[in-house]
């Protein structure tokens, strides 16, 4: 544990803390939201909205949060008042009564997400030298997804043991979410003096790297839409092998398998990017990620879903964390809210096309989407290398670039 906890401040133990318990209460609602989805008359369309909208609205946030959490040399406040107002906004959902409601409320907590997210990212940045920062995204992610584990491990307990409805597991998700806000008062940061700049002349002065990697990261987004249609098509296999209530619980597990391979390869994809170069590693989770949706196209064995949602989590293992530390890579300290505010930003909105191309391809076929998904994340493997790897000036000991 010391050995791997080298180089890794606090304040990453804290954070992942925080998400764990977010992660609790965010994934026991995730896992069964699709079917609450259709329960509340929804479809295709109404899922890749409500999985997509929310997303793009905290999108937009991003980027002014890590813009103003940079300026007033702050972050902290943000990553507190994110995720508490996200919270709040969970109270409300299980008085839903039409997806369209749904829908608004879903906006609504993402809006939490959007505040927080480009802040705490910068925040981890800071607090772990450069040479282990894949290693602590991935202690970060393999603890935000370790909380997915158990919070869709609830959700089919309280669904299978306890025969809880949708409403009830979501008020108990949303109990959950205040959880996650005290760690936070032991997070520590130095307050910076803010460049003052404006957004655009700070978005104009990213390096052009930087740039040509936000593209590739956007085009491999075309083809990340919501996850809530691979639970959607797991069901509807499962319908034709168990009874409904049995149909509806294995779907709730596979996600937790996924979410156990997740956690499980979080931390060595971040280790596997601070040797071999996070290039490297995002190349092979996006091949593994298009192989996967190939599969996704064709399965309906129980059998294989175990399998491909395996292989489903552990390309999120090489992508999710090592994405964010190679963004992280290319800016200086200084300007790192900014330039994380506006990666998350461009990827959340192409996420939303993502997910309304998918919700209208499903209506046309449920394999489509997972066709058109491979493709797209295949292209990206091999345009990644289009962008060349790349440290700031501090972290080359203050050598020109």
């Amino acid at each position: 544990m010391r050995r791997l906890l080298k180089g890794i401040g606090k304040n990453i133990v804290l954070l992942g803390i925080a998400s764990f318990f977010n992660d609790v209460s965010s994934e026991m609602i995730i896992a069964i939201f699709p079917m609450f989805i259709v329960s509340l008359g929804g479809g295709g369309m109404a899922i890749g909205l409500i999985g997509g909208l929310g997303n793009s609205l905290s999108s937009i946030l991003k980027v002014f949060s890590g813009y103003w959490s940079d300026k007033i040399g702050r972050k902290k406040v943000f990553v507190f008042w994110g995720y508490f107002s996200s919270a709040i906004a969970k109270l409300f959902f299980p008085f839903c009564y039409n997806w369209g409601e749904l829908l608004f409320l879903r906006m609504a907590e993402r809006i939490g997400k959007g505040i927080r997210t480009a802040p705490r990212d910068a925040l981890l940045s800071i607090s772990a030298d450069h040479k282990v920062r894949g290693k602590a995204f991935g202690i970060h992610r393999a603890m935000d997804s370790l909380g997915a584990v158990m919070g869709a491990l609830g959700a089919f307990f309280l669904f299978w043991v306890f025969e809880f409805s949708f409403r009830q597991i979501i008020m108990v998700a949303a109990v959950v979410g205040f959880v996650a806000l005290f760690p936070l008062f032991w997070v520590e940061e130095k307050k910076n003096n803010g460049e003052g700049s404006k957004i655009k002349k700070g978005l104009n002065h990213l390096p052009g790297e930087f740039k040509k990697y936000l593209i590739v990261a956007a085009l491999f987004s075309l083809s990340n839409f919501t996850y809530m249609f691979l639970i959607l098509k797991s069901k509807i296999v499962m319908d034709s092998f168990f009874s409904p209530r049995l149909a509806i619980a294995v779907p709730v597990l596979l996600y937790v398998w996924f979410n156990i391979i997740y956690s499980l390869f979080s931390v060595p994809a971040g280790i596997f990017s601070d040797k071999i170069g996070r290039r490297e590693a995002l190349f092979m989770g996006y091949s593994i990620y298009g192989i996967t949706y190939l599969g996704f196209a064709k399965i309906h064995s129980l059998g294989l879903f175990i399998l491909f949602f395996a292989l489903y989590g552990l390309a999120f293992a090489l992508i999710e964390g090592n994405q964010r530390a190679f963004a992280s890579d290319f800016v200086e300290e200084e300007r790192r809210g900014s330039a994380l505010g506006m990666f998350h930003t461009v990827i959340s909105l192409t996420t939303l096309f993502a997910s309304l191309i998918a919700g209208y391809l499903w209506n046309l076929n449920s394999r489509a989407p997972f066709l058109y998904g491979a493709g797209i994340s295949l292209f990206s493997a091999m345009m990644i290398f289009w962008v060349k790897p790349h440290r700031t000036k501090k972290e080359k000991g203050g050598k020109k670039e």
